[in-house]
């Protein structure tokens, strides 16, 4: 079963709630950032425990267990792009194809207990990552590969959406 891309422009959850998950960006700082993933990571562990982890719901939707993937991922390319907007002035990021990650990486294929592991190990890294910027490196900037530019301000807001948005999407 192929997935439909998602080639939505998420941006707009830095502007408004999302009606989806609820997230609100307002609320959220790279300082409130590594609580939140680091209390979520149980809740992923338990997701991939559940005996249907692999399976879609439906043509044009990830299982379970290629969520978790996909999580695991988002938490090391953002920590990595993090880091770089620390690192380096008007940082820019290279483009990153989910879809083709889900295939490349076949995370469908994937061994629930290794991801569980794996979104712990990255959840804590990006979690130790956003714990040690300073308030006033919040306004340094990163640059998609699209042209949507980051403070590291509104990307701890809109990394934070795209993980708590997955957990309710399998939650939901």
């Amino acid at each position: 079963m192929p997935i439909i891309p998602d080639e939505k422009d998420w941006t707009w959850v830095l502007s408004e709630p999302c009606p989806e998950c609820g997230f609100d960006a307002a609320t959220v700082t790279p300082s409130t950032v590594p609580g939140t993933v680091l209390n979520m990571l149980p809740r992923w562990r338990a997701v991939l425990r559940r005996e249907d982890v692999s399976k879609r719901p439906n043509d044009h939707t990830w299982s379970n267990l290629e969520y978790a993937c996909h999580v695991r991922d988002v938490f090391s390319l953002f920590d990595q792009r993090l880091n770089l907007m620390l690192a380096e002035d008007n940082a820019t990021f290279a483009n990153w194809d989910q879809d083709q990650a889900a295939i490349d990486g076949d995370y469908a294929s994937a061994d629930p207990r290794t991801v569980a592991d794996e979104v712990e190990a990255e959840g804590k890294e990006i979690a130790e990552s956003f714990a040690r910027v300073v308030e006033d490196d919040w306004q340094r900037t990163g640059t998609r590969s699209n042209g949507s530019s980051f403070t590291v301000l509104t990307f701890s807001q809109y990394f934070l959406h795209d993980v708590v948005h997955h957990l309710h999407d399998v939650d939901g």
